[in-house]
């Protein structure tokens, strides 16, 4: 169980990096390459977002590290930029982690693809019963499958009969930004909603809230007003929010054409439908007029 705050939040002073920053915080908090940047810049801000999301005691980690880290404020593109961290825990299991702010459609195959990277390490000789843990962590800012929200969420790969577990070594694990409601007495006692309440806070004011309740809190939020006065991390992290409104963009672009084109084949539907009623009441005319007598093919329509 984590430990209390030796402070209360009242009375927890605050660094001076923070006392004066008021208002919006230059960057959204979910904004991924500032998750990026904040995880690399701080290793002891990472190591306790990582105990938080598996539940573990911070003593439990004796080593941690980025596998792939990036240079800070050198340009991305959609080619080159890779803001998923791939981490090795006590050299030994690994771990990919990545904030998704946008739902694309595809997260399970996404993140399949990830945790089946992330497991394939093995080196030559060594033997299968030796393969590493690997864990993908997804940290969403939206709910991955509708009917059934949860706050944190495990999979395995699991028998649909029995429920027995194939592995314990291949997992995922999605963290929902939105259902911080939901959050269990566990996922509370390791501290899982403030890391929520610092991904969503748009303002320095909620930072400093957060920054008085709990020491980690206050190294990450301090690590932010570093990070935001850098000026390349600052425009890396604006591309990236130019990116969000784009791919938006893009996304309300489609949704507002595949609803105009639904119309367009509703409207063809029900005239298809419409005009087939009338051919049917004329057919229906014209047998009862042979059934007269009447060969309407005959009448010269005087």
């Amino acid at each position: 169980m984590r430990k209390k705050p030796s402070q209360s939040p009242k009375n927890r002073i605050l660094p001076k990096c923070l006392k004066s920053l008021h208002g919006p915080i230059p960057v959204k908090m979910c904004n991924d390459y500032l998750f990026r940047a904040l995880m690399q810049w701080d290793p002891d801000v990472l190591k306790a977002l990582v105990c938080s999301l598996l539940y573990l005691e911070p003593q439990a980690v004796t080593d941690i590290s980025i596998l792939n880290p990036i240079v800070l404020g050198e340009s991305i593109n959609d080619k080159t930029y890779m803001l998923d961290i791939l981490v090795e825990l006590n050299k030994r299991t690994r771990l990919n982690l990545e904030l998704q702010v946008i739902n694309e459609g595809d997260w399970p195959e996404r993140s399949l693809c990830y945790l089946g990277r992330t497991f394939s390490t093995m080196n030559r000789g060594e033997s299968y019963a030796d393969a590493r843990p690997a864990i993908q962590i997804g940290i969403l800012n939206f709910t991955l499958f509708e009917n059934h929200p949860e706050f944190l969420s495990n999979y395995y790969m699991i028998n649909e009969k029995t429920h027995q577990i194939y592995s314990r070594k291949f997992r995922l694990c999605v963290l929902d930004l939105s259902q911080i409601k939901l959050a269990t007495e566990q996922d509370r006692e390791h501290g899982l909603h403030q890391w929520a309440a610092l991904f969503k806070a748009t303002t320095w004011e909620g930072l400093k809230m957060l920054a008085r309740k709990d020491e980690t809190m206050q190294k990450a939020a301090c690590a932010v007003a570093r990070l935001t006065k850098e000026k390349k991390i600052l425009q890396q992290c604006e591309a990236r929010e130019d990116y969000y409104r784009r791919t938006v963009g893009r996304e309300r672009l489609l949704k507002k054409t595949t609803a105009e084109r639904d119309q367009a084949v509703a409207k063809l539907d029900q005239a298809t439908t419409e005009r087939d009623q009338v051919t049917a009441k004329l057919e229906q005319a014209l047998e009862l007029l042979r059934a007269h007598g009447i060969d309407p093919s005959k009448t010269d329509g005087n």
